[in-house]
């Protein structure tokens, strides 16, 4: 998910996609206050610890943002991804990426993500990337209601992104760490839940 620049002021820019079917592909970003992409480096090492799980996943990138988490999912196998954005901007450039790559699979809401995952998932996810601003402090609650709504596969695996000088996010109980990084101000890691 974007987090703010140094200054606060947003980064406007392009993303690259780092591989798979549209590797090396620059997309543009929405020129909206605080969107940034996870980083190449973030998202290699994720796709790396994911590989070659993410194929035929079906995936819900929440926080979407610029959608690089969801994109880069699409880009090297995932059946389907669920981008769930609030901004407008963001959701507008979002679609326009979605359709400059023809990508099938892609669906694009709107909404508050407290909102969508209040209503209940409209089927279970594979994967699920969490990414909210470093602000909001929500991660807890987030793995909570996807485990408590019936968001998750058995084994779902889920992906956290928060400001390393945080506490680390209490998981519910079934849940477990398979990796644990950091890179800037970052610490990233990817748990499973146990079927």
């Amino acid at each position: 998910m974007p987090r703010r620049s140094k200054t606060g002021k947003s980064q406007a820019g392009r993303l690259r996609i780092v591989a798979g079917k549209w590797r090396s592909r620059l997309l543009d970003i929405a020129d909206v206050d605080g969107l940034r992409p996870t980083s190449e480096r973030i998202r290699e090492t994720l796709f790396n610890w994911l590989a070659p799980g993410i194929h035929g996943k079906r995936c819900l990138d929440l926080f979407a943002g610029t959608g690089a988490l969801g994109l880069e999912a699409l880009s090297r196998g995932a059946s389907q991804v669920v981008f769930v954005e609030k901004a407008p901007r963001a959701v507008q450039m979002l679609k326009r990426n979605i359709e400059t790559l023809a990508a099938d699979g892609a669906s694009v809401l709107q909404q508050d993500a407290m909102e969508f995952l209040a209503a209940g998932p409209p089927a279970p996810f594979d994967v699920v990337f969490l990414d909210p601003p470093f602000a909001n402090d929500v991660l807890e609650e987030l793995c909570r209601l996807l485990q408590e709504r019936d968001f998750l596969i058995g084994d779902a695996l889920v992906y956290l992104e928060q400001d390393r000088a945080k506490e680390t996010t209490v998981l519910p109980e079934n849940w477990h760490v398979l990796k644990n990084k950091t890179a800037g101000n970052v610490r990233y890691m990817l748990v499973q839940r146990a079927a």
